[in-house]
């Protein structure tokens, strides 16, 4: 039986984009196709292109003949050292991956578009919070902004729709990702374990007792797919979060005793500078409890962490437009933590 719907899922092995093909393929009637450098194992409803987004000849020589598209699911994200860099990357693969796509698949239902709370401006310093679909945008360099004005031009006219998905932090259990807050905390507490060390905060001093959210990647590949399928969803922009708001202070000891771990005092440190170093201690605790042979760039996200753990302002938006408009999951953020730590430590990631 032939599926209904088929999706090109671009940044297919990424946190995100993993976490929407597992779920896309729990719905009986989606064959999906997943697009990255790297490619990936095909299976039943599944098959993988290996292509670089960036390059507009390539793009189009493999996947030109991809005339069955119906939805695509853009999650791909190519990371730059400045907010003026990510620009023109991250716009021209959207951009080459719709120019190719649009103008053979005669029944394009859907185009959404993975954001976050750059939007806001979250990443320059204090924004207002609670963060609103509304709200005004900033002075760019800001290619989240540039990609969704390039979906609203061009889909004027047409009959295909497009949605822009913004989560919070997205918490999955990935390895290879560059933005994966919960292999930050696990790898981090397996190491301090290791060295009979207490859980320290390492953040800033102010970071420790301010609001934060997070967004679970198996509920935000949910609300992805009703965006993309829900006629409420139609050319909008969605807050995507767990539903709950949290504070390190109270949820740290709770992290921290899932590793049977005592915790001390935050204290201010650089991971990415004191982990620097580590790359021999983790090669032995992978021998000693016989985990899988990942290598350390694969399971390091310090600079992110680092990011992260710096937030000493608020860091949550209002994510109710997308329950007033129909999607009504939720997960606790605490619940999500212990799931993927579970999760890491299946995959024997971590001890």
């Amino acid at each position: 039986m032939k599926s209904k719907y088929t999706a090109l899922v671009a940044g297919a092995n990424g946190v995100i984009g993993s976490s929407l093909i597992e779920y896309l393929l729990t719905l009986d009637n989606w064959q999906v196709i997943g697009l990255s450098r790297k490619g990936g194992q095909n299976s039943d409803r599944l098959r993988y292109i290996s292509v670089d987004l960036l390059n507009k000849k390539e793009t189009s020589e493999k996947l030109q003949q991809l005339t069955d598209v119906t939805h695509i699911f853009y999650a791909a994200y190519q990371d730059r050292s400045s907010w003026a860099e990510l620009v023109p990357p991250n716009l021209t693969m959207l951009v080459n991956v719709v120019e190719v796509i649009e103008p053979v698949a005669s029944d394009l239902h859907h185009i959404s578009l993975m954001q976050g709370y750059k939007v806001y401006g979250a990443h320059l310093g204090p924004f207002k919070t609670p963060a609103r679909e509304t709200d005004a945008a900033h002075m760019p360099p800001e290619f989240n902004a540039d990609q969704q004005q390039f979906l609203e031009e061009k889909q004027k006219g047409k009959k295909w729709t497009w949605s822009a998905i913004r989560p919070s932090v997205v918490g999955g259990a990935t390895t290879g990702n560059p933005m994966n807050l919960a292999m930050v905390i696990a790898v981090y507490a397996s190491i301090s374990k290791e060295l009979g060390l207490p859980l320290r905060f390492p953040g800033k001093p102010g970071a420790y007792n301010k609001l934060l959210e997070m967004t679970d990647a198996g509920l935000l590949a949910k609300a992805t797919v009703w965006a993309a399928t829900d006629p409420r969803g139609a050319n909008q922009a969605f807050n995507i979060t767990n539903g709950d708001l949290f504070r390190w202070e109270e949820l740290w000891p709770k992290l921290a005793a899932w590793f049977n771990l005592e915790t001390a005092p935050p204290l201010p440190m650089q991971l990415q500078v004191i982990m620097a170093d580590k790359k021999e201690l983790w090669k032995s605790i992978q021998e000693k409890y016989n985990l899988e042979g990942h290598s350390w760039e694969a399971v390091s996200s310090w600079t992110f962490g680092d990011f992260v753990f710096g937030w000493d302002y608020d860091m949550f938006a209002d994510s109710s437009k997308s329950r007033r408009s129909g999607f009504h999951e939720y997960i606790e953020t605490e619940t999500m933590f212990y799931k993927l730590f579970d999760e890491l430590r299946n995959k024997k990631i971590i001890p």
